[in-house]
């Protein structure tokens, strides 16, 4: 096991964990690894390419990248803030390195968008070059933003922290089901042992509970800020009209739930595609769908507790490190299946571990959360985290609910989770590069203005 559920459940901001989330984290990190030779750069190039340079304006890419030169880290940055400090460098044209070294920087020169240039290694890909007051190089790297906010330097295996061996390691759902069954544990006791090896079962106890205050942060402010979203789209905010609506209605309309399940979704992506803070689970632009069903299932069912929440985000991250590991949670690399259709499957086995469902029955829904996700594109409109993506989210929530709903009827299936995930990944790698994430395809081509 290489991945944590505090790597698949991760607190940033928007809108995107691979186009904004990703490129932040590279470019601090290539100043931090400069270490003492930072007083000597002069200037600094950022180079994008594929889908970063396609997409990158529409997905808050430049602004990630201003932020992460000047030592801001996703989780810690004041969306408050963040205007302002662009503003700055921006009327300036400087930038503060880490808030440490100052230098002339104008975007029209040091931050180039190669959108006809794609780079084998990744679709998400930056290069940062740093020079000394003579115009020598003294540093140069490529970065690729492989989703879900991961980042890997060309050359190197991703640096980890160095971890115990877990007391049950897995690296596909039968593995996992087989380590219930022997050990008898709920999927849910397996992470929290493995994540206890690590941290210790008070710190992982808290840290959930941070994720969860998060998500319903994020709900919260959702439900209530009006407005229009930025990016020229012109797309109203709709989660506080909606919610609204509903608390004003008085019906027995027995899917009056489900309604809700939309708000709560598109609550989420709209803070997160008006770059507020949320929580990566397992990207930005599928943010709003396991928030949504752990909303469904704290307001709508009537035993639900805070120990069925923590099994909720236990299970879910389990299933998110059988994708992470085996497949792709980047839509520009697998399209959108491996975004919403990743977080409509985390949804799903997380809403059955939360109703006291069996292993069987949590790794039925997740692969039922997923093959009904199998094929879709990613093909945001301008290049915004807004059309489809919020929608989307509400419709991969519900998704999420009737898939749980199907394996606690009928346990008994033919597609395994582990052939899903192998499906998936095969069918985005197949898929045309202009359906994923590049806004050269399908809505984003069909659709220019709205």
């Amino acid at each position: 096991m290489k991945t944590s559920i505090l790597d698949i459940l991760r607190i940033g901001i928007g809108p995107s964990s691979s186009h904004t989330v990703g490129p932040m984290r590279a470019s601090r990190e290539f100043l931090v690894r400069l270490g003492t030779r930072l007083v000597s750069v002069d200037r600094l190039l950022v180079e994008l390419y594929g889908s970063l340079a396609l997409t990158g304006h529409g997905h808050g890419t430049d602004r990630a990248i201003l932020l992460g030169l000047e030592g801001c880290k996703p989780e810690l940055v004041d969306p408050e803030l963040i205007d302002e400090t662009i503003s700055s460098i921006r009327n300036t044209q400087k930038i503060k390195l880490l808030g440490e070294r100052q230098i002339s920087f104008g975007e029209n020169l040091d931050l180039v968008f190669h959108r006809d240039i794609a780079m084998p290694g990744h679709p998400n890909t930056l290069r940062l070059t740093a020079f000394d007051d003579a115009g020598d190089e003294i540093e140069t790297a490529l970065y690729y933003s492989v989703g879900g906010g991961f980042i890997a330097r060309e050359g190197e295996v991703q640096a980890r922290e160095e971890k115990q061996e877990p007391p049950y390691p897995f690296s596909s759902a039968e593995e996992l089901l087989r380590l219930g069954e022997r050990h008898g544990l709920a999927i849910w006791q397996i992470v929290l042992a493995n994540e206890e090896r690590w941290r210790g079962e008070a710190d992982v106890r808290a840290y959930v509970a941070k994720i969860w205050n998060t998500m319903q942060g994020c709900v919260a402010r959702g439900l209530k800020t009006e407005g229009i979203l930025p990016g020229g789209l012109k797309v109203r905010r709709r989660a506080p009209n909606l919610a609204r609506r509903l608390a004003e209605k008085k019906t027995s309309d027995p899917l009056g739930a489900l309604d809700w399940v939309n708000a709560f979704a598109f609550a989420v992506n709209e803070e997160n595609a008006a770059g507020g803070r949320v929580v990566t689970a397992p990207t930005n632009g599928a943010a709003g769908v396991i928030p949504a069903v752990a909303h469904y299932y704290e307001k709508f069912v009537p035993e639900a507790s805070e120990d069925g929440l923590f099994r909720f985000l236990l299970t879910a991250g389990a299933i998110g490190i059988l994708y992470k590991e085996n497949a792709s949670i980047s839509g520009a690399e697998v399209g959108c299946q491996g975004e919403v259709g990743v977080a409509c499957s985390m949804a799903a086995g997380g809403l059955v571990a939360a109703l006291g469902g069996t292993n069987d029955q949590v790794e039925h829904a997740a692969e039922i959360g997923m093959e009904h996700h199998l094929g879709m594109t990613c093909d945001p409109i301008a290049g915004l985290v807004q059309i489809p993506c919020i929608e989307r989210n509400g419709v991969g929530a519900v998704k999420a609910i009737n898939a749980c709903r199907m394996a606690m009827q009928e346990p008994e299936h033919k597609v395994s989770l582990d052939q899903v995930i192998e499906t998936m990944y095969k069918t985005g790698l197949d898929m045309q590069t202009r359906y994923k994430e590049t806004s050269q395809a399908g809505l984003a081509l069909n659709i220019i203005e709205c």
